[in-house]
């Protein structure tokens, strides 16, 4: 019996469709290892204080995937989409790296900084939000009015050029160490864990469901639908601010052509790959954090491993869509069937049997 109930526990973990996503990161982990068996080993800088090694570059590099994904759950949970979270991501950057390039190197300045990056992010994703909610546009076509003038806005912002500043506090953010891990990793997994407690401890989360299941059921339940719409693209427009500030930190300059650029389409693998259907209704913050950390593994592999630029997409591609076969159900299904499936006796078999 007890190895029936194991069974069962594990049948059931598999079907949660994060664990996969976690199963991938091991197995990409296994692959790099395999290439370099120093690989997955830390060492410890004491000029720092920083535990250095591959699998913290990787905890670096998924923080602004985090949290984009996280931003982008809430808003598919809804039936919608956010295409501009990646130039969201540029404003952001833009708005803080303009500001110190004049200000002096003072934490009040970094602070300041932040402080107008996230409140143009908020700014954004209230626009975003009032043409979904108010005005009724569909969330592909506003988000992706969005996605083409944000980079424009960054370049008013900028004058047209990459900006670069100078700010201790500021590129502390991005690239210090507490107890030898990232800084930026540590603020990236408090907002997560803040984020999941606001949906999943209120009655938040059950309305952004059902407003994502059934927007006319919700309505006569008095959920307040034009409400949560707004709420959900602010916090999304919120998330790619923060994960702006993170990219642009970590080298103290922003890039207009290239900060953010296509990590709207890694937002949206994340959640998918986390088991948040692109339907709407049901969401997972923790699946989406564990795509976000996939993605990042992913893109460290790709490197690592050596494939050329051209044949990344491609690669990635495979990775992917092996990993969303896995989290079918009706594949697993099949395979079942087919190992069930008894074989038919040869006419020899046939022939001793009677």
């Amino acid at each position: 019996m007890s190895g029936t109930g194991n069974g069962g526990v594990i049948a059931n973990l598999f079907r949660r469709q994060y664990v996969w996503g976690i199963v991938a990161i091991v197995i990409l982990l296994i692959v790099n290892s395999v290439k370099d068996p120093r690989y997955l080993a830390l060492s410890f800088n004491p000029n720092n204080g920083a535990l250095v090694g591959n699998v913290i570059d990787i905890l670096r590099a998924a923080a602004p995937i985090m949290m984009i994904a996280i931003g982008m759950c809430l808003v598919i949970a809804t039936s919608g989409i956010d295409l501009s979270v990646g130039s969201v991501m540029v404003v952001a950057g833009a708005v803080s790296m303009q500001f110190l390039s004049t200000a002096p190197n003072t934490p009040g300045a970094a602070f300041t900084a932040l402080a107008l990056a996230l409140g143009v992010s908020l700014l954004l994703g209230l626009f975003n939000g009032f043409m979904v909610s108010v005005v009724g546009l569909q969330p592909f076509i506003s988000t992706l009015v969005m996605m083409m003038a944000g980079r424009g806005i960054a370049k008013v912002i900028t004058g047209g050029q990459n900006t670069a500043a100078t700010n201790d506090t500021f590129r502390w953010i991005a690239n210090g160490y507490v107890f030898g891990l990232p800084v930026v990793f540590l603020i990236a997994i408090a907002i997560v864990i803040l984020l999941g407690l606001l949906v999943r401890r209120s009655a938040l989360g059950l309305m952004i469901e059902a407003i994502g299941m059934d927007p006319m059921a919700a309505r006569m339940a008095g959920v307040n639908r034009r409400g949560l719409l707004l709420s959900v693209y602010t916090i999304s427009a919120l998330m790619a601010g923060i994960a702006g500030i993170f990219a642009t930190a970590s080298v103290m300059t922003v890039d207009i052509s290239r900060t953010g650029d296509q990590l709207e389409m890694d937002a949206i693998l994340a959640v998918v790959i986390g088991g948040t259907s692109l339907a709407g209704g049901k969401f997972n913050i923790t699946g989406a954090t564990i795509g976000a950390l996939l993605i990042a593994t992913l893109d460290k592999t790709v490197v690592f491993l050596g494939v050329s630029s051209s044949a990344t997409p491609a690669f990635k591609a495979i990775v992917i869509v092996a990993l969303c076969l896995l989290q079918s159900e009706r594949v697993r299904s099949a395979f079942k069937r087919r190992r069930s499936t008894p074989v038919a006796p040869t006419k020899k078999e046939e022939v001793a049997a009677a």
